[in-house]
């Protein structure tokens, strides 16, 4: 049954009207919370047009091609058999904009404003992100809406075949996350390849006779090792941007003379376009697990811990949320938000910590066992005035020092002299700073954080102890609680919202303890015995497995080692191997497209395990894991057929990795 249009158009401008406070009152507390958004523009959309928007990536237009019709198909059919529902969608763009579906409660539709919210202020403050444009404004949304209209005039035009246009798109797609995802999109294309010095300059500095040179050093022997030189200087210096060196140095192959010609200039148009779109998209894969766990956890403090959602929505709310951390897998919203948490929990530790290690008579040596843990938790305790905010107890909170800087003043004044001026009841925060509002949810004194300050490790103390001078002490735990920053959890999760990616959080902060305390483990296939076991609980195993999972969005890292291999023309990509095989099939489909961006034959270097079926057989009986042997290949694909060929040994050094191959840290921080 086809919708009606004009009761769609009334029962969306319904829903707008009604999430008008929501959306103003929920910006009002996130900038409370002192976070600092893009502009946001709300609209409300229908089941299909929610389908729509995901399949584009969170935009309306997009360029022509089969992938959208396939995402499309996929989303709603998830949606119609209950396989997960879509609550909204986000772009990143200035302003963002965000789409809520409009069969949404009242409840959901607070929760999905408050997450996004928190979402506009993450595009607006990661370095990730404000790589891509640099300093230009941000209009990603036009961006993308001139690419589709720039690719669909050549699918449209009549002297270009559009299956020639499709097959394109199709190639350059399927190398999308071959870019150098670590350098701006305005930085120089790293693909130049810079010659070694010839030996004759410098034979020709030395004023040899002639005879002796041609003796010694003849013409053909110069050449090779020039050439030689070369080619060992392409293959220590590696082009990790797959896309750019092909847009610079590729050519196309020619079906019909079977032979390489020079792109045409539609297609160097395409695939400008297209490599642009994959920097725009590369931060959103870059950072998924903070920016959804940076959403999550602004969303639960507004729903949850300031009662945005109503009393008779918060039922409501709470089973949204249990739905999104409570899915199955490695997921994101939960592994992010509870990484925040732990950041947040462990600044704000080390603030007491240190403030306990200047009280008189308490050393990084004796601390556990004369500092009272429950004495320490009620001193922590918001004071009453900032803890139990209402309408009836303003009087408590006037009553303050004038100069407190934890109240808003202003609008407290305003709430006594006319009442209906301030709803207190329903926005009790209206009437604190982000001071105030930092010590009304300070982490360590909530229930399910109580005992986290004392498993603070000796070692952690003895390192804060070093900057403990006898100048700066107080008399008592109470006057030392007294002066703790309540604002330094928040200050310091935002400090690492601006530079950090998923890669380097992890790195950073998933330590052995948080480990512990969420019980993680890993877990992979066993040859012996056919299915999923666990493999460790280990918290190093347990890091360096997300790592891996998480470098180069969780797809292999394939880099250009040389544009004429074996002095044939040929292109040399390698495959950095981590300990994780490639799928052969899938690599074969990659260098038929990379094929067709080349024009002549392409190689890729990787290694594959080999297991033998003896060694297999006797690790099932024994319940263990055989070892497989790991064999260096080159694969080939010369536009008809694949080749393999065994590798030699200093091409398998040059693409093995490091233990964990990642190196996501922008160039200033290596100063």
């Amino acid at each position: 049954m086809a919708t009606n249009p004009r009761r769609f158009r009334d029962v969306a401008r319904a829903a707008a009207d009604r999430l008008d406070e929501p959306v103003r009152e929920a910006r009002a507390l996130a900038t409370k919370l002192g976070l600092d958004p893009y502009p946001v523009n709300y609209w409300i959309v229908d089941h299909d047009e929610m389908n729509q928007l995901i399949a584009y990536g969170g935009f309306q237009r997009r360029y022509p091609h089969w992938r959208w019709g396939m995402t499309y198909d996929r989303q709603r059919k998830q949606d119609q058999f209950g396989m997960g529902k879509a609550f909204e969608i986000v772009n990143n763009d200035d302003p963002s904009h965000a789409f809520l579906q409009e069969s949404n409660s009242l409840a959901d539709q607070k929760a999905v404003i408050t997450h996004v919210e928190a979402h506009a202020d993450f595009f607006r403050n990661n370095e990730w992100f404000g790589r891509f444009s640099g300093d230009a404004e941000l209009d990603a949304a036009a961006m993308l809406e001139r690419h589709a209209e720039t690719i669909q005039r050549y699918v449209d035009d009549p002297d270009i075949d559009r299956e020639d246009v499709e097959r394109f798109v199709d190639a350059v797609t399927c190398l999308e996350d071959t870019i150098d995802q670590h350098r701006p999109l305005a930085a120089d294309r790293d693909t130049e390849r810079t010659r070694p010095e010839d030996l004759r300059d410098r034979l020709d500095e030395l004023r040899l006779s002639e005879s002796v040179r041609e003796a010694v050093f003849d013409d053909e022997w110069l050449d090779d090792l020039a050439d030689a030189e070369a080619a060992a200087a392409a293959l220590d210096r590696p082009q990790t941007d797959v896309l750019g060196f092909l847009r610079e140095h590729g050519t196309v192959y020619d079906e019909e003379s079977g032979e390489a010609v020079e792109m045409e200039p539609w297609q160097k148009d395409v695939l400008d376009l297209l490599r642009r779109e994959a920097y725009y998209f590369a931060p959103q894969k870059m950072t998924k697990v903070m920016n959804e766990g940076w959403a999550a956890y602004w969303e639960s403090q507004m729903m949850g811990e300031e009662r945005f959602a109503g009393v008779e929505e918060f039922v409501t709310y709470a089973d949204h949320q249990s739905r999104v951390l409570g899915s199955p897998g490695l997921n994101p919203y939960k592994l992010g938000k509870e990484l925040w948490e732990y950041v947040e929990n462990t600044a704000n530790r080390r603030e007491v910590a240190e403030k306990l290690l200047r009280v008189e008579g308490i050393t990084w040596r004796n601390f556990h066992e004369v500092v009272d843990f429950e004495a320490v938790q009620r001193a922590l305790e918001p004071d009453e005035a900032i803890a139990t905010v209402n309408g009836d107890t303003l009087d408590e909170l006037a009553a303050l020092p004038e100069d407190d800087p934890r109240v808003d003043w202003e609008t407290l004044d305003r709430a006594l002299s006319d009442p209906d001026a301030v709803d207190v009841e329903r926005y009790p925060w209206k009437v604190l700073t982000y001071e105030g509002l930092a010590e009304r949810h300070f982490s360590l004194v909530k229930p399910q954080n109580r005992g986290f300050l004392g498993r603070i490790r000796r070692s952690e103390l003895e390192e804060l102890a070093r900057y403990v001078f006898d100048d700066a002490t107080y008399g008592s735990v109470e006057e030392a609680i007294d002066d703790v920053d309540k604002t330094v959890g928040w200050d310091r999760m935002r400090a690492i919202r601006e530079s950090h990616n998923d890669v380097t959080f992890i790195d950073a902060f998933l330590s052995p303890e948080f480990v512990e305390a969420n019980d993680y483990f890993t877990y992979e296939y066993t040859r012996a015995t056919g299915d999923f076991r666990v493999a460790s609980t280990d918290p190093a195993d347990v890091k360096k497995k997300l790592l891996l999972q998480f470098t180069n969005f969780g797809k292999p890292t394939v880099a250009v080692f040389d544009d004429n291999f074996e002095n044939r023309g040929e292109l040399l990509l390698g495959h950095r191997y981590n300990g994780i095989m490639l799928d052969l099939e899938e690599a074969r489909d990659v260098l038929e497209r990379v094929h067709e961006l080349w024009g002549r034959p392409v190689n890729l270097m990787t290694i594959r395990k080999q297991y033998d079926e003896h060694d297999v057989e006797v690790a099932r009986r024994r319940n263990t894991e055989p070892k497989p042997t790991e064999v260096g290949v080159r694969i080939r694909f010369d536009g008809e057929e694949f080749e393999t060929f065994e590798l030699d040994d200093d091409l398998r050094a040059r693409i093995e990795a490091s233990d964990i191959d990642y190196d996501t840290k922008p160039e200033e921080w290596l100063s």
